[in-house]
């Protein structure tokens, strides 16, 4: 009974809502979808306000350029080093030379760069140095240009990168660092004296540089304590002349660019062939060696007041000759080898000599009396030197002494160096390309 009267109530609820049921069924699945339908119509908003924005910057922006393609790297991308190499070294201690395919290179110190050579350029001291100071499986060879494929650890040289053209001096024939020689595919030097090249110069032009700055620096600013250098050059009104006598060698046109870059006024001595040639180098005044007034000559030019000479052949006669120039009150006389201590007749002209491979700071392992001790002194005048001699390369105001490019590789290499011993060379520079 209980159960009859329950559902009669709902029977009579059911028939009182009626209208009511039919019309909520009617509309709650659009309630229910109404939230739906709201997210809908918010992201159709969004997506027309975005492609409104980008219709007003299209017709306000510039259109778009053309696509271009990335540029080409700054350097080479080099194959990894090899273990080995092709150089020319000392078969023996009596400088018999060969050219050997097998010899190590050298392992990069921090301080330095490791260059891929691309030409090699010859000195007479290269000749020397086959004969008289041989060093069994050691390179010879100073002058290299070529590109920059490795860089040592403790390098802080900020223009200098792998890729970069350079030139640069090795040490040949050293005992404590046989692979250190230049006449090689891989050559080494410490990255303050690379000299990086300017665009408009070849490397064969470029391995002619080296050695003849070298020298020639630290005759002049170290030996004969010039006032003025390349970054702090005189000023005075009327500054010194300095003698260079052998103007025509590669020491002597590196010397007299150098003088009149730092302030001085050079005159110079060489044969009348090569006049043309060392006044092109910056001599004020050019003197015949030969002739037999050509100390008089010169003390007349420089009205007796001449201080310094530059020994670039540095013999018997060419000593006589600098200190027969040199002015009443004396000065200073610098060579390029051992003088003869005979020639110095004069207490007034103090005489000296210098080693042009000592730039390094590392000294010599050669015999006496080309022997050095380490001298880091050397090195901080050499990298100050360098570093002068780097902005006026850039400027354009440094030049190579002439390249004679030879034919032969390694090969000719040998043959050039008996060119220099019959002295088939004068006014130039024997430089040859390395092969790959």
């Amino acid at each position: 009974m209980k159960t009859l009267g329950t559902s009669l109530i709902l029977s009579r609820v059911y028939d009182d809502y009626k209208p009511f049921l039919y019309f909520f069924s009617l509309f709650l699945p659009i309630f229910l979808s109404f939230p739906i339908i709201l997210i809908f119509l918010s992201r159709v908003y969004q997506q027309q306000q975005q492609q409104q924005q980008q219709k007003r910057t299209a017709a306000t922006s510039p259109p778009p350029s053309p696509r271009t393609p990335p540029a080409s790297p700054s350097f080479t991308m080099h194959a990894p080093i090899p273990k080995t190499q092709t150089a020319i070294i000392a078969a023996d201690e009596e400088g018999t030379l060969r050219i050997s395919h097998d010899v190590p290179v050298i392992d990069l110190e921090p301080d330095s760069v490791l260059v891929k050579t691309a030409a090699l350029a010859l000195n007479p001291v290269d000749s020397k140095m086959a004969k008289g100071f041989a060093v069994p499986d050691a390179i010879l060879g100073f002058d290299f240009a070529g590109v920059v494929v490795a860089i040592g650890t403790g390098v802080t040289r900020k223009d200098l990168k792998v890729g970069d053209r350079v030139l640069g001096t090795a040490d040949s024939m050293d005992r404590k660092r046989p692979s250190g020689g230049g006449f090689c595919q891989y050559a080494s030097t410490v990255a303050t004296q690379a000299l990086r090249l300017p665009d408009d110069m070849s490397f064969t032009d470029a391995a002619c540089i080296g050695t003849s700055l070298s020298s020639a620096g630290i005759a002049l600013f170290r030996s004969m304590k010039l006032p003025g250098s390349l970054t702090a050059p005189n000023t005075a009104a009327n500054p010194p002349y300095v003698l260079v006598n052998g103007g025509s060698t590669s020491t002597g046109t590196m010397a007299l660019q150098l003088l009149k870059l730092a302030g001085f006024r050079p005159i110079a001595t060489c044969s009348p062939s090569h006049e043309e040639l060392v006044l092109s180098y910056g001599a004020e005044k050019t003197f015949d060696y030969r002739s037999a007034d050509c100390a008089k000559d010169i003390k007349a030019y420089t009205k007796n007041a001449l201080a310094y000479a530059i020994d670039c052949i540095t013999v018997t006669s060419s000593m006589k000759l600098c200190y027969e120039a040199i002015g009443r009150a004396g000065g200073r006389y610098t060579a390029l080898d051992p003088y003869p201590e005979a020639q110095a007749t004069r207490r007034v002209v103090k005489p000296d000599w210098i080693l042009g491979s000592t730039v390094k700071g590392r000294g010599s392992t050669w015999t006496a009396p080309y022997g050095r001790d380490a001298d880091p002194d050397a090195r901080i005048f050499a990298d100050e030197l360098y570093a002068g001699a780097q902005k006026h390369l850039l400027e354009g105001n440094l030049k190579n002494h002439p390249a004679k490019v030879m034919s032969g590789g390694f090969p000719g290499i040998l043959e050039g160096l008996e060119m220099i011993r019959r002295k088939e060379v004068s006014g130039f520079k024997l430089v040859y390309e390395v092969e790959q």
